[in-house]
């Protein structure tokens, strides 16, 4: 890392939900945000709502003026993006590189690694908003983690910075890993939304306040049972 003090110029591409609420918890820790990638309006708005004077930069001043870069971007972009910026010579050597894809490891940043730069792989095991909730919501967060293990911890630390818990996911397990994320959060958007307007139908006012309390409970309740060996369920 070039920051001798352990405080990182943090630069962020991509301006969806993720990217600027990840940049706002790691300016909440003490470091700094170099700005923020993006051509989309709404992105320069959430920029403004989460990191206010935070700069919308090019990405190679960007990546000249950042020691953590953040990749905040779909999965299927990632490759093409890092390889592209690795052919122009935009990497530098010492620089961190974290993608926030639950289904790519570390392989998926190899051309930023040639170049010198540091790999990491982090994913919030959360549904963000885009909005200051997120920063919350972090602090009761898992963090899948997977890095090359001399910089396992920086990934740890920038996890637990956040206020998050980080759980260390083998390169090999992360579309497993991926597999369990999709599948719990589509399977519980369907759920409740259909549940919402099975109540909604029959007349229920705020169908929410019938809902809410038993998803909650029915999933601590599955999550409890899902903590009991096998041996220990009779």
């Amino acid at each position: 890392m070039t920051a001798r003090d352990g405080r990182l110029g943090v630069g962020v591409i991509g301006a969806g939900r993720v990217g600027p609420v990840l940049a706002a918890g790691l300016a909440g820790a003490g470091h700094r945000v170099v700005g923020v990638a993006t051509t989309s309006a709404t992105g320069r708005d959430r920029v403004e709502a989460l990191l206010g004077a935070a700069p919308i930069l090019p990405i190679p001043e960007l990546l000249a003026g950042s020691d953590l870069v953040i990749l905040a971007i779909p999965g299927g972009e990632i490759g093409p993006l890092v390889r592209g910026l690795a052919e122009s010579g935009h990497w530098r050597a010492g620089t961190l590189v974290a993608h926030t894809a639950p289904e790519l490891g570390v392989e998926a940043l190899r051309p930023a690694v040639e170049r010198g730069a540091i790999p990491l792989a982090i994913h919030p095991a959360i549904v963000f908003t885009g909005t200051s909730l997120d920063l919350v919501r972090l602090r009761e967060a898992v963090c899948a983690v997977t890095a090359p293990t001399p910089v396992l911890p920086i990934a740890q630390a920038l996890v637990v910075e956040l206020g998050a818990e980080p759980v260390v996911i083998a390169e090999a397990d992360r579309p497993a890993y991926a597999e369990a994320v999709a599948t719990a959060t589509a399977f519980s958007a369907s759920i409740v939304g259909q549940s919402l307007g099975i109540l909604a139908g029959i007349g229920v006012d705020r169908p929410s306040g019938i809902v809410a309390p038993l998803i909650r409970s029915t999933i601590e309740e599955a999550l409890a049972a899902g903590a009991v060996a096998p041996d220990e369920g009779g």
